[in-house]
């Protein structure tokens, strides 16, 4: 069976998850206000709605609570999206990832049940940031407040030397977990195994230990 999805607000971020999921071949209800929004997803959405979310009617007549996963995906209107979020709580949604516009908004939507909150343009901006930075960061998630993942290209300093030469874990308190070599992807790679140039290296660990890594060995 296909996962279904709800994705509530058709602005660039909620609408570039619609695409997404139906690229993946996902069933998704997309809902907005705006029905000049809703008309634009109507050819790619499997089904698209106008439809106020903050009414607690409407999310029941449309069955919402029959999905598996509902994106809250409202624009500015914090209002909107914490009264949506706490009308999909109690409709017994059993899913849901919200976009919060900053830090308190985040806080209210985790109090009031979001399972996951997302912060967009942070994230994307704390991205863009490290490639700009570094010409080998290829990419960079965060895991919580305080730790992350990032994929980084081995440059010429640390091409040639095996990873318990490096002593990485010892020397930055980092980890890495895999490492992607040409189509191969190497998970929890041997001490002895030697760094090639071009090698794509996927790191764990705290921001600050990561930060020390990239100025020592990535510049």
């Amino acid at each position: 069976m296909k996962k279904e999805f709800v994705v509530i607000g058709l602005g660039r971020f909620g609408g570039s998850i619609v695409r997404e999921l139906i690229e993946q071949d996902a069933d998704v209800m997309a809902i907005d206000k705006d029905s000049e929004r809703v008309d634009e997803f109507s050819s790619i959405a499997t089904q698209a709605v106008v439809a106020d979310t903050t009414d607690e009617s409407v999310l029941k007549s449309l069955g919402i609570r029959n999905f598996e996963h509902v994106i809250v995906a409202i624009g500015e209107n914090i209002q909107a999206s914490i009264l949506t979020t706490l009308m999909l709580k109690e409709i017994g949604v059993k899913k849901i990832t919200v976009k919060a516009q900053n830090d308190y908004h985040a806080k209210v939507l985790s109090k009031i049940g979001a399972d996951k909150v997302v912060h967009p343009e942070r994230d994307m901006g704390i991205r863009i940031a490290h490639n700009i930075l570094s010409n080998n960061v290829l990419d960079y998630l965060e895991l919580s407040d305080e730790h992350s993942i990032m994929e980084i290209k081995a440059n010429q300093k640390l091409a040639g030397y095996t990873l318990i030469g490096l002593d990485i874990r010892a020397r930055y308190g980092i980890n890495i977990v895999a490492i992607k070599r040409g189509e191969d992807i190497i998970v929890s790679p041997q001490a002895d195994m030697e760094i090639e140039q071009e090698d794509i290296l996927i790191i764990i660990g705290s921001d600050a230990d990561i930060n020390r890594f990239e100025k020592k060995m990535m510049n």
